[in-house]
């Protein structure tokens, strides 16, 4: 879909390896957010990786008025020379060094300014490939990072600067305002738009961005460099886990300077955001809202097993190993038990045949099915209690889906996981618990949770309702895509109407 040159969308939804291609909670979110509001057009922004199969995994409102796509690491390849090369990278690694270690929206500006009369000749040859864009890379290994193998430096600098390249080159679409679904990419994209067009920009986070690249990059086995610091702790230098981590925050506080108004589900994902450079002002807490009509009325069927689910893709910061873990040690309590891992198993391919590893080494083939990506509608009436055992969330939809439905879960304790299983401490009138929280990696107190919800059906009826009339008051989407609305008026007041142009 291309949108007409002619039309002006009044919004932009600027996204990251999600909506519409990849499907998921941040996924569902926007898909659903464009559908409730028909009154408004948009167009969307998606960043996708190279050689990405882009195929549409959502059917596309007809409030969407066109897809505009940014390759990540794809560059002209531009020419070999420019007038006063030699200055242009001494200016050019003046603002880079700032953009990996404490930059701000100034430094982008600058940047931006830098390659803007020379943009319609460079990419590749000169910006990656030439002998000034080597003599850079080597003086800023030298700079921070020379206790580190040159090699691993050298190909981690290129990789995030042709990340980084790629964004500043893309093209972005003309809108009355701009709205980014996470921060990273999506947010210099976001960063740009208002420098360029002075638009309004908002940005909603639902896991805060830094946090998911600090948990992933610790979990990375490629930075096997070893520092020699120790040898004199004076010259202890930064590793390249910070060069990444640096890089990453330094964005994030970037699109926060960008951003009009910054939208996150729930209080406690404000003190990282105010920890890596928000504005206190600006921050607001929208959750997350399902389409409780339509869940609240699905039936659970009486089951010949006992029947759990984990929903989520098959990837490491949703710990699926504790999970096959927790099945292990429920089995030896509930020996017919049925486990459903729902979700793509396609993201993380090494990662998913560890998982059929483990479950074969531990005899689980009869109790773990994979089912894929399915319709989760046609599995709910089935699971009796969702489970989650991830290191790292935001505001799991599947918590509030499931519990629409009136059925309880267990999760371990991140994100907004006990606000929405135990309710926030606004919560009034206090309800019950809707399963139970647990600490990261600890298969066997999440077995005993989830066992004793299976076993101790008054407890599973008490939790599934409780559950049931939190997602009714605090969580209906229609009530949360209304506050949406709210702010979009308001911005969208005082930006031109978009006109069709004649021709």
């Amino acid at each position: 879909m291309n949108a007409s040159e002619n039309h002006q969308a009044d919004i932009c939804m600027i996204l990251e390896g999600t909506y519409p291609y990849v499907p998921g909670g941040v996924s569902n979110w926007t898909h659903d957010l464009i559908m409730g509001m028909p009154e408004l057009s948009f167009h969307l922004l998606t960043i996708v990786p190279p050689n990405a199969k882009l195929e549409l995994r959502y059917t596309l409102p007809e409030n969407i008025t066109g897809i505009t796509h940014v390759t990540l690491q794809e560059l002209p390849e531009g020419h070999s020379r420019i007038p006063r090369a030699k200055q242009f990278f001494r200016d050019l690694e003046s603002s880079l060094e700032k953009i990996h270690s404490n930059g701000n929206l100034t430094d982008f500006e600058k940047i931006l300014q830098l390659l803007e009369p020379h943009k319609n000749n460079l990419g590749n040859h000169l910006l990656l490939n030439s002998k000034e864009a080597w003599e850079m890379v080597t003086q800023m290994n030298n700079a921070q990072y020379s206790a580190s193998s040159f090699l691993d430096y050298f190909w981690s600098w290129r990789s995030l600067m042709s990340g980084f390249y790629s964004i500043l080159f893309a093209k972005i679409p003309q809108a009355r305002m701009y709205h980014a679904v996470s921060t990273g990419y999506a947010g210099l994209l976001a960063s740009r738009a208002k420098i360029e067009t002075d638009r309004p920009v908002l940005l909603t986070e639902h896991g805060i961005y830094t946090n998911e690249r600090r948990i992933e990059i610790s979990m990375s086995d490629w930075f096997h460099q070893k520092s020699l610091g120790w040898l004199n702790l004076s010259n202890i230098k930064k590793d390249l886990k910070d060069l990444w981590i640096d890089t990453f925050i330094t964005y994030s506080r970037i699109c926060y300077m960008a951003c009009d108004k910054i939208i996150t589900l729930f209080p406690e994902n404000q003190d990282m955001q105010i920890s890596d450079g928000a504005d206190p002002e600006k921050l607001e807490v929208i959750p997350n809202g399902v389409d409780f009509p339509t869940y609240s009325k699905i039936i659970p069927k009486k089951n010949s097993r006992p029947t759990i689910a984990l929903i989520g893709r098959v990837v490491p910061i949703k710990d699926i190993k504790s999970f096959i873990l927790v099945c292990d040690i429920l089995k030896r309590r509930i020996p017919d038990l049925l486990a459903y891992l729902i979700g793509p198993t396609d993201e993380d391919k090494p990662y998913y045949e560890e998982c059929l590893e483990m479950i074969t080494y531990l005899g689980l083939q009869e109790t773990i099915t994979f089912t894929g990506r399915v319709k989760l509608t046609d599995y709910m009436d089935k699971i009796e209690v969702n489970v989650l055992t991830s290191i790292s969330e935001g505001q799991p939809l599947v918590i509030l889906e499931m519990g629409a439905a009136g059925i309880p879960s267990v999760a371990t304790n991140v994100g907004a996981c006990a606000e929405l299983i135990l309710g926030s401490k606004f919560e009034f009138p206090r309800l019950k618990p809707g399963g139970a929280v647990t600490p990261l990696s600890n298969p066997a107190l999440t077995a005993k949770e989830v066992g004793d919800l299976l076993i101790d059906k008054g407890w599973h009826e008490e939790c599934g309702q409780a559950m049931k009339e939190r997602v009714r008051l605090y969580y209906n989407e229609c009530d949360l895509i209304d506050r949406y609305r709210g702010l979009y008026d308001s911005y969208l007041s005082d930006q031109p109407v978009p006109q069709l142009q004649e021709g």
